[in-house]
């Protein structure tokens, strides 16, 4: 189940082509989408219910990232008193500024319990590839060839990306520019993503803990 890294083609983002209007509108419906998600992964940490199937076993994968979420975090709680102290006398900039920083404060918290309390996912009903609160992909045993540890080096990758084509397209889940688990499918399949629907024929993402991973998916495959 290990091989050893590969360098990959050149990294391809997901999503339609747009100009203009249509860019825009696009960028809103994401925006609006991710502030949502955001959202949902806050009210999910107070409930105490991370998101992982009854039987199955959490995988975190944001290790590389958090500490950096962190400290973004904290900046951005330190700046509204800053801010206030700096503009308290001044009610008409004050209140928008305080909003606005509030507002970033929830969104970086958003974005850091959506990685939390979405792990990937290892159970008896097949693996559930997780990207903060937006990304679900669910891979049912029966359309799952191998699974590998392979990292593959994406260097400069979104977070979701591309490579290969027809029917030797493969999604990527990278973080900090590479993936280590590469996950083959029977037969070309269709993902429903936020940016789009692809088909791909292999799925790559990346694990805080691969020899865990391998180990919980050795449980239900050989």
């Amino acid at each position: 189940m290990t091989q050893t890294a590969a360098r990959d083609a050149e990294p391809r983002r997901l999503g339609p082509d747009l100009r203009g209007a249509d860019r825009l509108r696009h960028g809103i419906r994401r925006g609006t989408a991710m502030e949502a998600a955001g959202w949902r992964s806050i009210g999910r940490a107070i409930s105490g219910r991370p998101r992982v199937p009854r039987g199955a076993s959490g995988f975190t994968y944001d290790r590389p990232v958090r500490t950096i979420l962190i400290v973004f975090l904290v900046l951005s709680a330190v700046e509204i008193p800053i801010i206030d102290l700096l503009v308290h006398g001044i009610p008409w900039l004050r209140w928008p500024l305080m909003a606005l920083g509030v507002w970033g404060v929830l969104t970086m918290l958003g974005m850091l319990l959506g990685y939390l309390t979405r792990p990937h996912a290892v159970g008896p009903d097949g693996i559930r590839v997780r990207h903060g609160g937006e990304v679900d992909i669910d891979l049912p045993w029966d359309v799952i060839a191998s699974v590998q540890r392979r990292r593959h080096s994406l260097s400069g990758a979104p977070q979701l990306s591309l490579t290969g084509s027809g029917d030797e397209q493969a999604l990527n889940h990278v973080i900090q520019d590479h993936a280590e688990i590469e996950i083959t499918l029977e037969q070309p399949t269709l993902l429903q993503l936020p940016q789009g629907d692809v088909t791909v024929s292999t799925v790559r993402i990346s694990v805080d803990d691969p020899a865990g991973f391998l180990d919980a998916v050795r449980t239900h495959i050989p």
